[in-house]
């Protein structure tokens, strides 16, 4: 199995900026996908972006322009740099690691973003 540990979430206002992270260890096949998910009080958990092990990523329309996903595979590592955020971006964040070979979904515990004045 594979174990994820996110980290990088807080407080930050409007506008504002942060970066998360999320290491992956366990049994880490070398075809994947890595991602990230919101969940938001009351909301369904949505996808946020997603990046392959070639480094091709997708975003959700929501966040095109404003949110950055990358990776880097000497540390499976997964990174979201959150920009000009909004007060729709409050969520927990969740890092999600799909192994393609056999369709099996690994996710993390979250880690909460607040966007506050």
């Amino acid at each position: 199995q594979v174990q994820l540990v996110e980290s990088g979430g807080g407080l930050v206002q409007p506008g504002g900026s942060l970066r998360l992270s999320c290491a992956a260890s366990g049994s880490i096949f070398n075809f994947n996908r890595m991602g990230w998910y919101r969940q938001a009080p009351g909301k369904q958990r949505e996808l946020v972006a997603y990046i392959f092990s070639d480094g091709t990523p997708n975003y959700a329309d929501s966040v095109k322009g404003r949110f950055f996903i990358s990776r880097d595979n000497t540390k499976n590592t997964v990174y979201l740099q959150l920009n000009s955020l909004k007060p729709e971006d409050p969520a927990v964040y969740y890092c999600n690691f799909h192994r393609i070979i056999n369709s099996r979904d690994f996710w993390g515990q979250g880690t909460p973003v607040t966007v506050s004045s």
